[in-house]
């Protein structure tokens, strides 16, 4: 039992890092496609000039961007575009930070009514035929949040009931990891939500950014230890020789970030793994 139990430990550490690598290698190619380019405009230049840099970043969504409770936004995520417009433009006000639906999260780019987007974005190879990936600022990822104490490990829900969004990537996770799992399909997080509260589900598999802010609201839950996925959230930039400056700095910027251990900082500070 125990030999059977390790080896599908393994097999789970395993397919993690196959997942990480995959996106890490995919967001990686993109970005030296996008920095082996010259540049042919001058549009890095231009928002030095403007004195300002316009980013999209989400404001309904703890803790990677919300409003305080003094309708200020805040999260990871806003402090990361403060933090590059130190670096692109000289100053941390020197950001206009402009809310937007997911809908609208590449379209904003796409239409140049901002310069970059910070607001939840997962680099994939559809997507990335549309705009250009910085190096990813966080690994999002599947994971599991119950009330129940009585669930440490992702074996204790074999024949459990767990909440998935219907039509979401997590019901592949939980397939693969829970295959006794029976699942309950529900239409939005408030649903989810009411059949935990309700004892009609003993558990809820959804992104590990969202489920953050959603025990930090809610203190009565929390998240179980492992990861099911590996997701890489990047910055959305706008693809084309012009912009090639940005997208440089943009990189480099965030390359330090990671490496001063910064970045791992914040996400600390706002809850996230």
């Amino acid at each position: 039992m125990d030999i059977g139990c390790n080896r599908w430990k393994a097999a789970c550490r395993l397919h993690l890092l196959i997942s990480a690598a995959i996106f890490f290698l995919l967001t990686f190619s993109l970005v030296i496609a996008d920095t082996q380019l010259s540049a042919s405009a001058a549009e890095m230049p231009e928002i030095q000039r403007r004195g300002y840099i316009r980013i999209a970043v989400k404001d309904n969504l703890r803790p990677l961007g919300f409003r305080d409770t003094n309708g200020n936004l805040q999260g990871l995520e806003i402090d990361l575009a403060k933090a590059l417009a130190v670096d692109l433009v000289g100053k941390a006000d020197a950001v206009k930070l402009q809310p937007v639906a997911n809908g609208d999260r590449l379209s904003a780019v796409l239409d140049h009514k901002v310069d970059l987007a910070i607001a939840r974005v997962t680099a994939t190879a559809s997507r990335s035929r549309l705009v250009s990936f910085s190096v990813p600022y966080y690994f999002d990822g599947t994971v599991l949040v119950t009330k129940s104490t009585s669930f440490q490990r992702l074996s204790d829900l074999a024949k459990r009931k767990v909440a998935v969004l219907n039509n979401s990537s997590t019901i592949a996770d939980v397939r693969y990891y829970i295959p006794n799992a029976e699942l309950v399909g529900v239409n939005s997080y408030q649903a989810a939500f009411a059949l935990l509260e309700n004892n009609a589900a003993d558990a809820f598999a959804a992104d590990a950014s969202i489920l953050s802010g959603w025990v930090q609201q809610y203190p009565q839950y929390r998240l179980l230890s492992t990861k099911l996925s590996t997701q890489p959230l990047c910055v959305v930039m706008p693809k084309g020789l012009q912009y090639d400056p940005l997208r440089r700095q943009v990189n480099q910027a965030i390359a330090r970030y990671i490496n001063s251990g910064w970045l791992k900082q914040r996400a600390t500070y706002w809850g996230l793994r």
